[in-house]
């Protein structure tokens, strides 16, 4: 009973959520780092395609490299009868994502690591969010991500390679 009070007040050194010294903030790239999505997305691309070519025709390789103006195109091209490509996009990832995405051992090391300093992990890519979800999920990053944007904060060290995250001083 003589020691109950002794700790109170004082603040835990252990605890990174307590310390004064502000956490890192990572950002990596997702298909520089984690797993790269193009060759799901073409796949998807060349399937709707060919799923789609009787309501409106649909040619991958007009299409912009940049993933977000290619889904402005697509919003367009939905617009003629498609409907919600982004949900086929999303159910053809997830049944898709085993055969194109395999997680990496040195990168879930690592990411456990930046997690256990207390560091903040965003992601950032052109892909769609549909895409890029379901590939964190796969991947086995989804739940140390904790946003996911298309372009780096300012604040963020941005991760461009497994070799520089391996790197990575925390």
């Amino acid at each position: 009973a003589a020691r109950r009070g002794r700790r109170r007040g004082r603040r835990c050194s252990r605890d990174p959520a307590r310390t004064s010294r502000q956490a890192l903030r990572v950002a990596l790239d997702l298909d520089a780092v984690l797993g790269d999505t193009r060759p799901l997305w073409d796949a998807w691309l060349e399937d709707a395609a060919r799923r789609f070519r009787s309501i409106a025709e649909l040619d991958p390789a007009t299409l912009p490299d940049d993933r977000s103006e290619a889904a402005r195109e697509l919003d367009r091209w939905a617009e003629r009868g498609i409907g919600d490509w982004r949900a086929s996009l999303g159910r053809f990832a997830e049944d898709h994502a085993p055969v194109y995405l395999r997680p990496r051992a040195p990168v879930s090391a690592a990411l456990r690591r930046l997690e256990a300093a207390g560091a903040r992990i965003d992601v950032f890519t052109d892909a769609p969010e549909e895409l890029a979800r379901v590939a964190l999920s796969h991947l086995g990053a989804a739940r140390r991500v904790r946003s996911l944007t298309t372009q780096p904060e300012d604040d963020a060290v941005v991760v461009r390679s497994p070799d520089q995250l391996a790197r990575l001083e925390i």
